[in-house]
């Protein structure tokens, strides 16, 4: 016997998003029932035959295989968002400097200082104050801070960074998923990893409404992971 128009508008919107019991919605089913109808669905053996059939078609029309789209998901759940944006805590200009003193990057930046003081002197009419180097030179803005520092008192100050994402692995690559500048600043974007990860277990199984779908599917894909 062949599926009822009804079986099939659920097979195809299954296939939108493997959600048994929002496909049974869509095909007009009882929304009170719909979890027990998705479940007796999935374990019809003509449903299942249909649901893989339509799956290995799409899958072959796109010339993707289920492997490498549960991989995919697997790059995105399992990725660290630290590699694309992480904040960090930096020193300040006393925690590395001689006698914990203000610190300079070089005596390029020092001597510019220096200039700086002058002008401002020479415009108020004031003796010159240049600025001490007796902190040295050598200032790292990436160190991090010193514990004992008395200025910052080991908090150093806080900074957003961005990496380039040019140098990403390709897990945070494939999590990646693009950037925009806004009124606020720069966003980034990042894919749900969470969806992803409901997305794995869905296709492994994991759900009740799915516990009976395609044995042959769910096995070729646990057998990916051994």
């Amino acid at each position: 016997m062949a599926l009822t128009a009804k079986q099939k508008l659920f097979v195809k919107e299954y296939l939108v998003d493997l959600n048994a019991k929002q496909a049974a919605i869509r095909a007009k089913y009882s929304a009170k029932t719909a979890e027990q109808q998705a479940s007796r669905l999935l374990s019809n053996v003509k449903v299942q035959k249909a649901i893989e059939e339509a799956m290995n078609k799409r899958a072959e029309k796109v010339e993707i295989k289920a492997e490498q789209v549960l991989q995919r998901w697997i790059d995105i759940a399992f990725a660290d968002p630290n590699e694309i944006i992480h904040f960090r805590r930096v020193c300040c200009r006393y925690c590395f400097g001689i006698g914990h003193q203000y610190q300079w990057i070089d005596e390029v930046e020092y001597e510019a200082a220096g200039e700086i003081a002058r002008i401002e002197a020479e415009q108020g009419n004031e003796p010159v104050k240049l600025p001490s180097d007796a902190g040295g030179y050598g200032f790292d803005p990436l160190i991090r801070p010193h514990p004992k520092c008395p200025n910052c008192h080991g908090e150093g100050h806080g900074q957003l960074h961005i990496n380039d994402t040019r140098d990403l692995s390709p897990k945070a690559k494939a999590l990646y998923a693009g950037a925009k500048a806004t009124a606020a600043g720069l966003e980034i974007k990042m894919h749900d990893q969470d969806k992803a990860l409901d997305n794995i277990a869905r296709h492994l199984g994991m759900f009740k409404d799915e516990s009976k779908i395609d044995l042959t599917i769910r096995n070729k894909l646990e057998d990916f992971f051994k």
